[in-house]
Order: structure tokens, then sequence, then C-alpha cells
């Protein structure tokens, strides 16, 4: 009796798993983050020092790194430490050798491909790292940490990735971020009236986004088109991915000409180019019904510290878990002569994200979302996420990466990219920064959406934006 009272004690102990932990890790939904490392110069760690990196870094930055998820007698989700044996962590692929760099270029995309599909072990921490020791056209090769979301979000795990860097040209420094100032939207003056007005204005949005995010839930989906089949499944099969860099200058400078966020620029640029790839491929989809799901971290809304601040316990604006919302935006539907006028469709696409930023509902779902899960349980609360995401037709997320060049155990990084596997909808867009560049990568579900093709699309879409505003 004494011992069950003993392991109901010890049980009750475990940190819980938090509630978008539990949403992501469910018969429903099980995502992944792939953080891509191109590295300059040929991948030569010995497996000793890369151990010790491992061991006295990453997982000492947070006990979830070195710990499984267990259901309690409670049916609670928690997490219980382990011992971590490294070498089950280590992945190394094995290709031919002395081949062409397009040759590994188009086996590194396989295996990105192959690994995004496989499902984690449940007896083993939710994290690996894989070396891809083969050129190929962008690198000398590349790591790949693979890291499940319930760990955390990519705030969290962004700051753990970086606790193993140093920086490039002083690793005696930290590495940085570029500061972050949160722009208000609208004009905060203007008296009582105005302010009445902002007043109604944002409890308008918010009951609009509010029923747009249950309506999608339970009633309306996107239309099926190109970038969306509409099937069950789709999360658990292997995605293929295409990435493109442009230049944050250049985005600042159409930022600036036109007086929008430098957010507003790309989602416009990548909602743009989506359109003019459902136009190709199906004549008459650019119209079709077609909703984004916008990833929001909610420490964003508030501050970005340091990456040193990150890593205290005590931060607690910044603390570590999954603490983001997302929200539903729909394209503006592509005229027929909107791929011309490109900028009139950035500012609709602008006019669309000022309306969402009015909106309260980003703080309210994530209540509404636990209520349901209290009311209904974890697993009804995940099907619940799973289909707010499942009937609309893609997701966009985007990280602020380091604006110095990086290291790892002297290997220099030359590029940054990440995806996300297990997504429910047939098209994700990850976006991250990194040394004055702004990375895009698409994710799409293999042998539905051809991702070079849609590559092609946003980037001809930035060319009719920067060259209209010059």
């Amino acid at each position: 009796m004494v011992g069950m009272e003993e392991e109901e004690e010890e049980e009750q102990r475990r940190p819980p798993v938090s509630p978008f932990g539990v949403y992501f890790n469910s018969s429903s939904i099980s995502l992944a983050v792939l953080a891509v490392l191109e590295i300059e110069e040929p991948i030569n760690i010995p497996h000793s020092r890369l151990v010790f990196l491992l061991d006295t870094l990453l997982l000492r930055v947070h006990p979830r790194f070195s710990s499984v998820i267990v259901t309690g007698k409670d049916g609670e989700q928690r997490w219980k430490r382990v011992e971590v044996n490294l070498k089950d962590h280590i992945k190394t692929a094995v290709f031919p050798e002395n081949r062409s760099p397009e040759y590994y270029e188009e086996r590194f995309s396989g295996y990105l491909s192959e690994i995004s599909a496989e499902l984690f072990l449940g007896n083993r921490p939710l994290w690996e790292i894989h070396f891809v020791k083969y050129p190929t056209t962008n690198a000398a090769g590349n790591v790949v940490f693979k890291i499940h979301h319930a760990i955390g979000d990519g705030y969290s795990l962004m700051a753990a990735l970086l606790s193993c860097f140093k920086r490039s040209d002083d690793p005696s420094l930290p590495l940085t971020f570029p500061d972050i100032r949160i722009r208000r939207s609208g004009d905060a003056g203007g008296g009582k009236k105005a302010a009445v007005a902002r007043a109604l204005a944002s409890a308008f949005n918010t009951v609009s986004d509010l029923w747009t995010s249950f309506s999608k839930t339970k009633l309306l989906a996107d239309d099926l088109s190109p970038v969306r089949s509409g099937e069950t499944g789709v999360g658990f099969r292997p995605i293929s991915a295409a990435t493109m860099a442009f230049s944050l200058d250049q985005i600042k400078q159409i930022k600036s000409k036109l007086g929008m966020t430098v957010n507003d620029v790309v989602t416009g640029t990548v909602f743009l180019g989506t359109r003019m790839y459902m136009k190709e491929m199906e004549p008459g989809s650019e119209d079709a019904e077609t909703t984004s799901i916008v990833v929001l971290n909610t420490r964003m809304l508030r501050s970005y510290n340091s990456v040193h601040d990150m890593m205290m316990s005590k931060a607690t604006e910044s603390p570590w878990g999954n603490h983001f919302a997302f929200l539903h935006v729909g394209l503006p539907k592509l005229e027929s002569t909107m791929a011309r006028r490109s900028l009139e469709f950035l500012k609709a696409t602008q006019k669309v994200i000022q309306k969402k930023r009015s909106s309260v509902a980003v703080h309210l779902n994530g209540g509404l979302i636990q209520l349901y899960r209290k009311l209904r349980g974890s697993e009804a609360a995940s099907s619940y996420v799973y289909w707010a995401v499942k009937n609309t037709s893609m997701a966009i997320t985007n990280m602020i990466g380091p604006t110095e060049k990086m290291t790892l155990a002297d290997h220099h990084v030359k590029g940054l990219y990440f995806l996300l596997a297990g997504n429910p909808q047939n098209l994700t867009v990850t976006m991250v920064s990194y040394m004055g560049q702004m990375r895009v990568s698409i994710g799409t579900e293999k042998g539905f959406i051809d991702p070079n093709k849609l590559k092609s699309c946003i980037q001809r879409a930035f060319d009719l934006i920067l060259n209209s505003t010059c």
C-alpha cells in the first residue's frame, strides 16, 4: 500500500506535458521540427567530442531532452526523466561514394523526405541529430536536428539548439538576434471617438475570427485545389522540400516604401506566389476558397530576449514550452490582372492581416481549446485542433535567427532553415532569418504539390513586388 502511494506521489511530481504538447502528440497529429544546418567545410567531428557537446550542452538546456512522455493513471501525459543513450540519437546517412554534388543534393532531399515520415519511438527522448557528410550544391555537408514539437515551440527549440553553437567572429560573445519592435495596428491617437471606434472594430474582428476558427473546425472546409487535397492521413506521409533566400535589405526596402511590416511583405509574397501556382496548375482555382493557418508566438507579442535571457530559468517573459496561437487568414483572390498589379495584392493581404492584429482572438482561441479539453478530454481537444488545421489549405510560421555567423564544433554554418513534419495540410511554409537573409522553406506532401514550381512562383511574386517598388 505504501509502495503504491509513493508511486502515485512520484507520478504527480512529474511535470505535465503542455496543452499544445499533448495536442501535437496524439493519434491525430504528431508534429516534429527539422532544423537543417548547411555546413561550409566537410564535416569531421570526432564522435567523442560530439557526445561531450550533446551531453554537456543540449541535455542540460532543459530536462525535456532527457525525458519521455508517459500517461499516468489519471490519463494525463507527463514527462519522465530517463537515462539517455546518445548513440540512439546520433544518426549518420550512408550514400554511395564519389558522386556529384547534384547527385547528393537529390539523395539529401530524399533523406529529408524519409526521416520526415518516421515517428519517434516512445521509449526514447523525442529528438535526433542526423549527419549527412556528402557535398550538395549548397553545402559541403548538412546537419539535421529532428525534434518533436511536444518538447517546445520554435522559440524554445531555437534557444536550445543555439546553446550548442558559437559565434564565428568571436566565440566568447553570445549570439544575438535582431531587435523586435512590435508595431501596434492603427493610430493610438484621435481622442475618445477614435478610441471607441477602435474598440468596436476590435470586438467585431474578434467575434469574426472566433467564428472563422469554429466554422473551419466544425462546419466549413476550404475548397479542394492544387494546394489542398482534402485527404486524411497527410500528416503521416513523406514531404518534399524546396528553399529560397531573400535579402532582408530588399524586404525592408519594400516595407519602407509601402508602410508595411516585414511580416506583411513576406506573407503577401508567399500568398501571391501560391495563387500564381494555383492558376498555373489549374486555371480558375486561383479563386478557390483558400485559408492559411498563421502561427503566432505569443511571447513575440511582448518581447524577444537574447539567447542568454532565453536560457535563464527565471525568464518569465519567455518561458520554455509551447506558447503560441494560430489564426485563420484567408488568401486574397487573384483577379485577372492582379499578378501584374502585385502591389494591390500585397495591400489586400496587409488589410486582412491588420484586421487580425486588432483582434484579441489570438489570446482567446487557446483558452477555448483548453476549456474544450477540460470538458471533453485531451484526445477530443487534439481532434479539434486537427480539424481546425486540416480544413484549411496551408500554414505559415516564422522565426528570427541569429544576426552573426555561427559555428558547430568549429564547423561554420553557412545556411539555416527548418521544416515541419506531421502537418495534416499539404503545404507548410516556414521562414527564418539568418545573417541578413530570410530563408523561406516549402514543405509539401510528396507527389501532390511540386515544391520547385511553387518556389519559382514565389520568387517571381517577390520580383514583381520588388520591381514595382523601385
